[in-house]
């Protein structure tokens, strides 16, 4: 439920938290440091971290008509680093599954970032953390218990759909869209199958945050990572990796990484194009993490590493990495 940024002044950086408190809008220091770059990183993982934590404790989770709450034990890890390894270990809900796992990596982040800094940097930060989480828990208890805050005069103030964080394409996925895409997807699963489609989500969002692809986009509704080059001068190749769809749609319920083209859908592409499949490297059991990262690392959006991929026989692995093609399509 608040906002960070960071601010010059007197050959200083500081870094100023914004929330809303007892007389009005208010930023305090956090901290400050003597590097722009330094402070950066630092806010940045502040701002995720607040938006991860934050956000699921203010929507409903409508799923099955109803209207409930969102847990609230993943507060513990803003002071707590035992608890961490427990933010990808759930399995309440894919909406929810996904934003513990990117506030697990935001975590990760700021413990980067801070680093570099001096103890007493790493200790206002930690200051923070602590005064975010206590101040979330105590409108949350006031919210739904009516217990009045024990230190008003320091009370950050929340809004139940409408905190006040930062959400943009760092923490992708946190949306009214995709939270409804997401509870669509698992609807009417059996037990198994959704504990599947957890698992497999948590893979392709941890290799996407963990990859150096620029170019790389994940499609959160369609589970899959697609690396697109919008090389028109090339020969318009692009790469999906494919986790199986939770409900089993379009027939996918293994594992792919897939080659497609664009192709002219009309004279002079009046009428857009399409995409039309090259080849295709199905198994039936999940790959492993550093396999996906390094895939991604290699295609890179560069058209000619994909090019080359889509000449790739059957039987014979896409160059430099341990995805075998199973099938072309010809034609």
């Amino acid at each position: 439920m608040t906002i960070y940024a960071q601010h010059a002044n007197r050959g200083k950086v500081q870094i100023l938290a914004t929330y809303h408190g007892p007389a009005g809008v208010l930023s305090s220091t956090v901290t400050s440091v003597d590097d722009p770059a330094l402070a950066a990183p630092i806010v940045d993982a502040l701002n995720r971290i607040s938006a991860c934590a934050t956000v699921p404790v203010s929507v409903w989770d409508e799923r099955g008509g109803h209207f409930r709450s969102y847990p609230v034990e993943h507060l513990t890890t803003l002071t707590d680093r035992d608890a961490r390894p427990g933010l990808v270990e759930g399995t309440h809900s894919l909406w929810y599954e996904q934003a513990m796992v990117l506030l697990h990596r935001a975590l990760a982040d700021l413990d980067t970032a801070a680093a570099a800094a001096p103890a007493p940097v790493r200790t206002a930060i930690s200051a923070e953390l602590e005064a975010e989480a206590r101040g979330l828990r105590d409108e949350l208890a006031e919210y739904t218990e009516g217990v009045e805050p024990p230190e008003p005069e320091k009370r950050r103030f929340w809004d139940f759909q409408s905190p006040l964080v930062v959400v943009d394409e760092s923490v992708s996925g946190l949306d009214q869209r995709d939270r409804d895409s997401l509870n669509g997807l698992e609807q009417g699963l059996r037990r198994a199958h959704f504990e599947r489609a957890v698992a497999d989500l948590r893979l392709l969002l941890d290799a996407y945050l963990r990859c150096a692809n620029g170019e790389a986009q994940l499609l959160i509704d369609g589970f899959e990572i697609s690396d697109d080059p919008y090389d028109e001068d090339a020969d318009r190749y692009f790469l999906n990796v494919q986790a199986p769809m939770p409900d089993g749609e379009w027939g996918r319920t293994d594992w792919n990484v897939g080659i497609c083209r664009w192709v002219p859908d009309g004279p002079q592409t009046e009428d857009g194009d399409r995409d039309e499949p090259v080849l295709d490297c199905v198994r039936s059991e999940p790959p492993a993490l550093s396999e996906i990262v390094g895939l991604l690392n290699r295609s890179d959006g560069r058209s000619d590493v994909l090019a080359a991929w889509a000449e790739t026989a059957v039987g014979e692995a896409l160059a430099g990495t341990a995805f075998v093609v199973t099938k072309r399509y010809e034609g």
